[in-house]
């Protein structure tokens, strides 16, 4: 199963590529490689934003039009495609294909698969939809109509997508004064990375008065993310260095609307160059943290450090259980957060290290630069120090590979190579214990 997954994600990435390489997918005047269309469908489809090329001059309204329909593939991942295709095709699911879709979306049970993605399809059109027509009296007064209509359906997917694309011309920078379509791509940045499943269960909530404690655990962490890093960039930021031109009620937007989108969406309405070092740091760690399990974001996910939290205080106050909400976590589910951890930053550290060789020496992209654009890429959130533009063949394909990785997932592409199965030895070895630390 983990090998169809990735097969399938292979797919989607190589028929972008070879429709952005069709003459009218490229403005005719600018110099266009296959290199160019396979890292910016690579992009779109895991939702990244990383960029070779600027979005809003190199690629015509048909190339833009094929990165959004990527963008939406990526998002809401090529299963719930598949699901929708076999409804439309009224064919039946066999189990191997249910039980695909359990283990990509996290699925408890295969129960009624079908209208667990037909939830998600439909609640995800409706949020981009309002979304497009909260934006759109913005953008045509800045636009004209047809225009400014592209832009708002435009934004609004990429932004509920996590995908950090923009085709504005100026770019994200010309809507640092405008707190309210900040606030609204805000909003839909945070719907797309909650996950389908929190949805589920908050808009249900009035019926059942019960939450699932997946979701009692996102809900938290993903709040107190939001509130614990505004409250951090209004420090890092004080001198207001990086906008002085701001109102007061303009600067504390921008800076919320940091704190939601430089974790998961990488829409930044301002240079990194003039930022401060504790910024930067700031959101290499919030990236890397990313959104909720079975969202549009990427990162090791918000529950994942919440185990990892709860793991911790149990430890120090001497709990062998690790409880929350009055509920006792499964050790396997501690395991597989520690498991995670482990394997992301190692992932990390070595496609670090061969980014640095393929770059050879030059001096004007340090280590910061390397670690930035790495953790932006496996936590497919798509903002870079400027760097990207700037990769050779060889780096490209690193950050390539970063991104697939990001948004497939570790383990389905870990799976994938080792064709990992459970093995249950019929005896155990005697414990013995060695010295840590």
């Amino acid at each position: 199963m983990p090998q169809r997954l990735t097969l399938g994600f292979l797919s989607v990435i190589t028929v972008g590529a070879l429709l952005l390489m069709l003459p009218f997918s490229y403005n005719g005047d600018m110099g266009h490689s296959f290199m160019d269309a396979l890292f910016t469908a690579t992009s779109a489809a895991s939702v990244t934003g990383l960029t070779v090329v600027n979005t809003a001059t190199h690629w015509t309204v048909f190339g833009q039009i094929v990165i959004m329909c990527l963008i939406e593939i990526g998002a809401l991942g090529f299963m719930s495609f598949s699901v929708l295709l076999f409804t439309a095709t009224r064919r039946k699911m066999n189990l191997r294909d249910k039980m695909m879709v359990q283990e990509v979306y996290s699925l408890e049970s295969l129960y009624d698969t079908r209208a667990v993605f037909g939830y998600v399809i439909k609640l995800s059109v409706i949020i981009q939809i309002v979304g497009a027509i909260l934006l759109t009296p913005f953008f045509v007064h800045d636009f004209g109509l047809k225009r400014g209509l592209f832009y708002a359906v435009f934004h609004a997917i990429s932004a509920f997508g996590n995908a950090g694309f923009s085709i504005l011309p100026a770019g994200d920078m010309a809507y640092a004064n405008q707190p309210w379509i900040l606030l609204i791509i805000a909003a839909l940045i945070v719907a797309g990375s909650l996950g389908f499943l929190v949805w589920r269960d908050v808009l249900l909530y009035r019926h059942s008065h019960k939450l699932t404690l997946h979701s009692k655990l996102a809900l938290m962490m993903t709040g107190a993310l939001i509130i614990g890093c505004w409250l951090l960039f209004e420090l890092t930021e004080s001198n207001l260095a990086i906008a002085p031109h701001l109102s007061e009620f303009n600067r504390v937007t921008n800076t919320l609307f940091m704190s939601i989108s430089y974790r998961t969406a990488g829409f930044s309405q301002f240079s990194f160059s003039q930022m401060a070092p504790a910024t930067i740091l700031l959101t290499i760690m919030m990236m890397y943290i990313g959104g909720t399990p079975g969202s549009t974001a990427g990162g090791i996910k918000t529950t994942t450090l919440g185990v990892l939290l709860l793991k911790t205080h149990a430890a120090l106050r001497g709990k062998k259980d690790v409880t929350f909400a009055h509920r006792r976590l499964t050790n396997e589910n501690i395991s597989r957060s520690l498991l995670l951890i482990f394997v992301s930053l190692l992932f990390l550290g070595v496609l670090s290290f061969l980014l640095m060789l393929t770059q050879g020496t030059d001096s004007k992209y340090g280590l910061e630069y390397i670690i930035f654009e790495v953790v932006s890429a496996f936590a497919t959130a798509g903002l870079t120090l400027g760097l990207t533009p700037h990769l050779n063949i060889f780096g490209q394909c690193v950050i390539m590979l970063t991104m697939f990785v990001g948004r497939v997932g570790v383990y389905t592409v870990m799976f994938s190579i080792l064709n990992v199965h459970s093995d249950h030895a019929p005896y155990q070895y005697p414990e013995e214990s060695v010295i840590i630390g």
